[in-house]
């Protein structure tokens, strides 16, 4: 199992999270609102957030844990859809998945997906 994360524009949550929902037995998507810089520093950005005199830039973060074959397929996508072309477009990270635990049902592994 991995884990894929991408950090995204939030401009581009609607269409990369569309096109997530038509991939057939995909379990789930988290979303979360998240402020962060690059090696630009958000200094150009127009959208930047200051606190306490450190520049941020809004993004949207997306986590799903898919079998391993599903994991090309869904990086694609997000590949394709939060593309703009443009310094900041984010980044997308695989990871593997040791364990999971429904915590209901305490199934674990796979069958917890």
């Amino acid at each position: 199992m991995k884990e894929i994360k991408a950090i995204i524009r939030p401009s581009k949550l609607l269409e990369v999270s569309e096109e997530l929902h038509e991939i057939d037995g995909l379990p789930g998507v988290t979303v979360s609102e998240i402020k962060g810089f690059g090696k630009g520093r958000a200094r150009k950005a127009t959208d930047k957030i200051v606190y306490e005199m450190v520049e941020f830039i809004p993004r949207i973060q997306l986590e799903v844990v898919v079998n391993d074959e599903m994991v090309d397929e869904v990086v694609n996508v997000i590949q394709k859809y939060a593309h703009t072309g443009n310094t900041g477009d984010g980044k997308i990270f695989v990871s593997t998945v040791d364990d999971i635990v429904k915590i209901r049902t305490n199934e674990r592994g796979k069958d917890a997906v």
